[in-house]
């Protein structure tokens, strides 16, 4: 049960599609956190154009995370090793500190096991920027639903189709059909863009091409054609770099080739993928991954 008397059920969580039952009024869950915990918030300039737009993204990166893949950019934060508690009131006024920065909008990194917080955060101060859901994919939709009406922008990882690669990085063999599921009820964000091309609403399904995943990546662009609206964007990602705790998956101890980017990149293009963002090269560095501040 997700709810009780009306109210998030935190003592039996339910609030992803691990339901681990953990009581977190007492510690954490398989997410790794108990209550709200953040690693860093800033203006992040590195986002898809439409997002980081002028000045920035206001982004916040929470601690914790219900998937806690191996090669995870942000280890030590998706881990819930990083970080610091803060109350709904703490993070409201985060909203407005990002705001008066003058963020193009308030992006919250890996928030699903949060949700309880985050709504009672929003009840206390909702910005007039937009709301990005920034997120591995992995949710259930009545979680979704319950927030829905404070996002404006959902910005998914798909990570893999295969049920055998979702098994072995992510310990997930159902990840694509549940991660299909939610985000197919995402891309009903209606999309809506500024003449200058900020983007106000809509959904963004980021994919970050693997080492030796050529073929999973061609059948998840083949699914996102046949599946979600022409008003979804796809994000097509090289920017995965050797980190984390890949020690017994040899396979990750380089970054993804250009040959294999660019082999994706034309799937894309043979399959009319029209609404497309792409990344350099170079974006494979340890340079982009930020500097933690608690």
């Amino acid at each position: 049960m997700l709810f009780m008397d009306g109210k998030f059920d935190l003592k039996n969580c339910k609030l992803c599609p691990i339901e681990c039952g953990a009581d977190r009024s007492k510690g954490a869950g398989a997410c790794g956190v108990s209550a709200l915990k953040i690693a860093k918030y800033y203006l992040h300039p590195f986002e898809e154009p439409c997002i980081s737009f002028a000045k920035g993204s206001g982004t916040i990166f929470f601690s914790g995370c219900n998937l806690k893949c191996p090669f995870c950019q942000n280890y030590e934060v998706s881990r819930g090793i990083r970080g610091k508690a803060i109350t709904p009131k703490e993070l409201a006024d985060i909203f407005k500190e990002l705001e008066d920065l003058g963020a193009d909008n308030i992006s919250l990194v890996t928030p699903t096991h949060l949700t309880p917080y985050l709504i009672e955060a929003f009840e206390l101060y909702k910005p007039s920027i937009p709301v990005v859901y920034n997120t591995g994919g992995y949710e259930k939709t009545e979680t979704l639903q319950a927030i829905d009406k404070y996002i404006d922008i959902y910005l998914p990882d798909m990570k893999f189709y295969s049920p055998a690669l979702s098994k072995r990085y992510l310990g997930k063999e159902d990840y694509f059909d549940v991660a299909s599921e939610a985000i197919t009820f995402m891309a009903k964000k209606p999309l809506k863009m500024t003449p200058e091309g900020k983007m106000l609403s809509g959904t963004i399904v980021r994919h970050l091409v693997m080492p030796l995943g050529v073929s999973d990546s061609k059948s998840i662009l083949k699914w996102f054609k046949r599946t979600l609206s022409d008003t979804t964007y796809l994000s097509l990602m090289s920017q995965f770099t050797p980190f984390g705790k890949t020690d017994d998956f040899p396979e990750l101890a380089r970054p993804v080739t250009k040959r294999e980017y660019d082999t994706v990149v034309q799937t894309a293009f043979s399959l009319q993928i029209d609404r497309l963002f792409l990344q350099e090269h170079t974006s494979a560095s340890k340079a982009y991954i930020p500097t933690w501040d608690f």
